[in-house]
């Protein structure tokens, strides 16, 4: 039965190189064995703290890169927003009556008459020496692209510099 050959090859089969006696050829830090007489046993303790750690490391590196994602998401949803509800009353702003050819770069006054209906007017509510006809809603400036800003917002800066200065501090760089 020792002689059997079939025998040896499945013994063989379940032996490690260095069991079946044959030396590594690779370079020593791809060896799976000791090279060196001094060098420190493989434990398979030693070997599994260190998956352990490896395992920790790429989850660590990953949940940063994830939560940096889901940060962007958050503030494009936010921006998402902001643009929707912007375009929303640009358009109800552009249903306002008006008997005048409105012109980019111009700014033009909301009021309201009683029965809810919206119009323009070129006047303002101090043209009106503080006593409109209707209710005054406030004052807009016809953009280029046919969007409106108010009138209390045309002279601040734009905000896009802001928001990018606060991922910068979400993120410690700034």
């Amino acid at each position: 039965m020792a002689d059997d050959p079939k025998s040896s090859r499945e013994d063989n089969a379940h032996k490690t190189p260095q069991d079946k006696g044959e030396i590594h050829q690779g370079p020593d830090h791809s060896s799976p064995y000791p090279v060196e007489r001094g060098a420190p046993a493989f434990n398979l303790v030693d070997t599994a703290q260190e998956i352990e750690k490896a395992d920790q490391m790429v989850n660590t590196r990953v949940s940063g890169k994830l939560k940096v994602i889901a940060d962007q998401i958050k503030a494009l949803q936010a921006e998402a927003e902001e643009i929707m509800s912007s375009a929303q009353q640009d358009m109800e702003l552009h249903k306002a009556q008006c008997n005048f050819q409105r012109q980019p770069g111009k700014i033009y006054h909301l009021y309201e008459k009683e029965d809810g209906t919206l119009y323009f007017s070129m006047l303002s509510e101090e043209d009106w020496n503080g006593n409109p006809p209707d209710t005054f809603r406030g004052s807009y400036r016809l953009e280029p692209d046919y969007s409106w800003t108010p009138a209390d917002k045309i002279d601040e800066p734009d905000d896009t510099q802001a928001l990018v200065n606060k991922l910068l501090e979400s993120r410690g760089l700034d």
